[in-house]
């Protein structure tokens, strides 16, 4: 089908603002986002970052890894960011998200910013919504399913 890549980390946090801690794995549930997150449940269900994105920041000498942008879903092999709104990834067997949202603007009080100094998810994370759920675990294969662009949204989420 479409251009593939792997899973290789689930990140989770009880609370909004911080780093995430890479788990073994976790559920999708359908238009909520990863059980037990912080975002869960809100406009933001899942967010995406790819490790090529991770190995930017660790090229300038930070030490950072999978879940320290706060990401949910740490991927490898994919652009996300080159993904146009509306995209469609399958996640393993039965799991599918849809691409709601390129990059955020980065709040003032962002954990990761004042550590890390420079938070790259404003331009290359990904949001996106669950619209069928499931289990994650790293090592599950991901697939975009189909790449179109919803005309109603624009990459901001607006």
């Amino acid at each position: 089908m479409g251009a593939r890549g792997k899973l290789t980390a689930v990140c989770s946090s009880p609370s909004a603002g911080t780093r995430k801690t890479v788990v073994a794995g976790g559920v999708l549930r359908a238009e909520h986002g990863l059980v037990g997150d912080a975002h869960a449940g809100s406009a933001r269900q899942v967010s995406l970052l790819a490790e090529e994105s991770i190995a930017k920041m660790q090229a300038r000498g930070i030490s950072v890894g999978p879940g320290d942008f706060a990401e949910n879903l740490t991927t490898s092999g994919l652009e996300l960011h080159a993904l146009p709104v509306g995209t469609r990834l399958r996640i393993g067997e039965s799991v599918v998200l849809e691409i709601t949202q390129i990059g955020k603007s980065c709040h003032s009080e962002c954990e990761i910013r004042r550590i890390v100094g420079e938070c790259i998810m404003p331009s290359e994370g990904v949001f996106a919504r669950v619209v069928v759920g499931g289990s994650v675990a790293a090592g599950d294969s991901v697939e975009v399913t189909d790449v179109k662009a919803d005309p109603g949204r624009c990459a901001d989420g607006k």
